[in-house]
């Protein structure tokens, strides 16, 4: 199964998945205006060998099978403070 990968242009991050190429019928109003104009990335193979790098094939096709799209949100912030005192109390022990 292909799909076409877009990211956004408002949200670092930010990919969505549809079943077609510049086909968004499926896509929500209220999805397409926060995530801005599509910015073609890809057609990629969901039956391939290659993994995706931020996603699950499955489920991906799971999503497009059921809903016509998948949005890939962007990863968390890291929050450095947490991550400094956590090695902090790694260094301790």
């Amino acid at each position: 199964m292909l799909c076409a990968i877009y990211k956004s242009c408002r949200k670092e991050g930010m990919y969505l998945y549809v079943a077609k190429r510049d086909e968004f019928d499926a896509v929500p109003d209220s999805l397409r205006q926060a995530f801005g104009k599509p910015q073609f990335v890809m057609l990629f193979n969901l039956a391939g060998e290659k993994p995706l790098a931020r996603a699950d094939k499955k489920e991906v096709q799971q999503h497009l099978e059921q809903t016509g799209f998948y949005l890939q949100m962007p990863p968390p912030v890291e929050n450095l403070h947490t991550t400094f005192v956590a090695e902090q109390r790694q260094q301790a022990v």
